[in-house]
C-alpha cells in the first residue's frame, strides 16, 4: 500500500522549526532575540487594536509567530543546484537575483521561498542563499586554492542525497521519509568548529575577504542568521540593549512610515566562535554569524520600486548620520516624496494590493442586495477592500549593509565586475522567478476572485 505524501508546506514548517531549535542551541542570544520580538509584537498589537483586528481578520497573526528567514553562503555551482532541489521538496523556489559585488561583497544571491498564497500563509520561511564569486578573488593562486578546497567537500550527507532522489522520484515524502529528510538536511546547516584548512590558508582567504574564508574553510554553509519578524523595528532597536544585545548603528531600509513598505532590518554583531584548524593543534576564532530582526511592509510595483531606489540613492549622497535617530531623520526627509497613504499608493500603482469582499459587502450580498457594476464603484461603496500585499523578498543595498556591519564594519570597495545573472542561473539550474510577476499574479488573482463573488464584469 502506498503511504500518503506529506505536504511540502508541512515539511517546510518542520524544517523551519528544527532550524530554529538548532540555532537557539548554537547562538544563545537568538533565544533573547525571540523573546524581545515576541514582547514588542504583543505590546504593539495591544496598543493598536485596529492593527490587531487587521491581523486577525486576514489570518496574519499565526504567520507572524512562525515567520523566519535564514541566510547561507555556498561555494560551488553543484552546491547551489543541489540546494535548489532540496528546497523544492519543501515548496520553496528561487525568487529574484541579487548582485552584492557592487557593494564590496563577493557573492550573488537568490531567495528560496514559497510563492503561492496558501503556502505563504501557512509558513513563509525564506533562505537568502549566496554563491561565492571565485572570479572576484584577485590573486590567481589563492583563487585556484579556494576552488580546489571547495571541490573536495560535500556539504550534504549521503542520507540527504538519497532522500532527495527518492522525493523527486515519488513527488514527495511519506511521513517517515519527511522526518528523516528534515534531520539529514539540517546537518548541512549545522556549525562545525573544525576548519577544513590550516591556519595559514584561513588567514590568506580571510585577508582576501572575511566572507571568502567563511564560505571556503568549513564543512558546510552553517546558517549565519535566522531572523524573526517584528511589527515595530524602531521599538526593537531601542529595546535591544535592555536584553543585553548591542544593535548595529542604523536600521537598514526605508524610514518609519504610517504605511510600511518593503523591508527594514537591524542586527547585532557576529559571534566570535572557537575554531580548530586542520593539520595542527592551532586554534583561533571565526566571526560570521549574527542576529537579525526585520519588519516587512507593502510590496512595491516596478514604478514604486523605481521611486524608492531614486530616493534611496538621494539619501545616500548626504553625509553619514552620527546615530540611528539622525539617520532616520535624514531618511524621512528624503522619503517625504513617497506617498504614505493606501489610497494614493493604490491609485498611483506604487504598491500591490490584495482585493477581497469586505465584511460589509458579504453582509449586503447575503441580504440579496445587488453589487455595484464596476470595481471602482464597489471600492467606493465599501463592497471590496484592498490590503497591501506583504513584501516577501529582500533589498540588495540593505543586505550588503547587514553583511558589512557584521564583517568588521570596514567597508569594502565595490568589485570591478558586471552583474552576472546568467552565470548564476546556469549554476542554479533554472531561471529565478521575477518577484514583480509573482506579486502581480497575487493581485490579479485576488481581484478576479472578488469580481466573481460580486458578479462584476472585468
Amino acid at each position: 500500500m502506498t503511504l500518503p505524501l506529506v505536504s511540502p508546506d508541512d515539511i517546510r514548517s518542520a524544517f523551519s522549526q528544527a532550524m530554529s531549535d538548532m540555532y537557539r542551541q548554537e547562538v544563545p542570544q537568538y533565544g533573547d532575540l525571540l523573546k524581545l520580538v515576541a514582547d514588542i509584537n504583543r505590546r504593539t498589537l495591544e496598543a493598536d487594536p485596529a492593527l490587531a483586528a487587521q491581523f486577525g481578520a486576514h489570518d496574519e497573526t499565526s504567520r507572524l509567530d512562525v515567520e523566519r528567514h535564514g541566510a547561507i553562503r555556498v561555494g560551488t555551482a553543484d552546491e547551489l543546484s543541489m540546494l535548489r532541489r532540496v528546497f523544492a521538496l519543501m515548496g520553496m523556489f528561487p525568487v529574484s537575483y541579487y548582485d552584492l559585488s557592487a557593494a564590496g561583497v563577493p557573492v550573488h544571491s537568490t531567495a528560496f521561498r514559497p510563492i503561492d498564497e496558501a503556502s505563504l500563509k501557512r509558513n513563509p520561511f525564506r533562505v537568502f542563499t549566496s554563491l561565492l564569486r571565485l572570479e572576484l578573488i584577485e590573486e590567481d593562486e589563492l583563487r585556484r586554492q579556494a576552488a580546489a578546497i571547495l571541490a573536495e567537500r560535500d556539504i550534504f550527507t549521503p542520507g540527504a542525497r538519497e532522500l532527495v532522489a527518492i522525493g523527486e522520484r515519488q513527488g514527495g515524502f511519506d511521513s517517515d521519509q519527511a522526518e528523516r529528510f528534515v534531520s539529514e538536511i539540517l546537518e548541512t546547516f549545522r556549525w562545525h568548529r573544525d576548519a577544513t584548512v590550516d591556519h595559514g590558508t584561513y588567514r590568506a582567504l580571510h585577508d582576501a575577504h572575511r566572507l571568502v574564508a567563511d564560505v571556503v574553510c568549513f564543512r558546510g554553509p552553517h546558517i549565519n542568521h535566522l531572523t524573526p519578524r517584528t511589527l515595530d523595528i524602531d521599538a526593537a532597536q531601542a529595546a535591544m540593549p535592555g536584553y543585553g544585545i548591542t544593535p548595529k548603528a542604523v536600521i537598514e531600509g526605508p524610514p518609519r512610515r504610517q504605511r510600511p513598505i518593503l523591508l527594514r532590518q537591524t542586527s547585532f554583531k557576529a559571534l566570535e566562535e572557537p575554531v580548530r584548524f586542520a593539520a595542527s593543534d592551532e586554534s583561533g576564532t571565526h566571526t560570521a554569524r549574527f542576529g537579525e530582526i526585520e519588519q516587512r511592509g507593502a510590496a512595491l510595483t516596478p514604478k514604486g520600486r523605481a521611486l524608492y531606489d531614486e530616493l534611496l540613492t538621494r539619501s545616500r549622497q548626504a553625509p553619514g548620520a552620527a546615530d540611528n535617530t539622525a539617520h532616520q531623520r535624514q531618511l524621512s526627509e528624503c522619503f517625504s516624496a513617497f506617498p504614505d497613504d493606501p489610497q494614493t499608493l493604490r491609485r498611483d500603482a506604487l504598491a500591490y494590493f490584495r482585493y477581497r469582499v469586505s465584511e460589509s459587502g458579504r453582509q449586503r450580498l447575503a441580504k440579496g442586495e445587488p453589487a455595484p457594476s464596476s470595481l471602482d464603484a464597489a471600492m467606493a461603496a465599501d463592497w471590496i477592500e484592498a490590503i497591501p500585499i506583504t513584501y516577501e523578498d529582500f533589498l540588495p543595498v540593505s543586505a550588503a549593509g547587514i553583511f558589512q556591519s557584521n564583517l568588521g564594519d570596514a567597508p569594502h570597495q565595490a568589485y570591478a565586475s558586471e552583474s552576472n545573472q546568467s552565470a548564476f542561473e546556469l549554476a542554479l539550474g533554472r531561471p529565478v522567478h521575477d518577484q514583480f510577476e509573482l506579486y502581480a499574479r497575487l493581485q490579479a488573482d485576488s481581484l478576479e476572485r472578488a469580481r466573481q463573488q460580486l458578479g462584476i464584469q472585468a
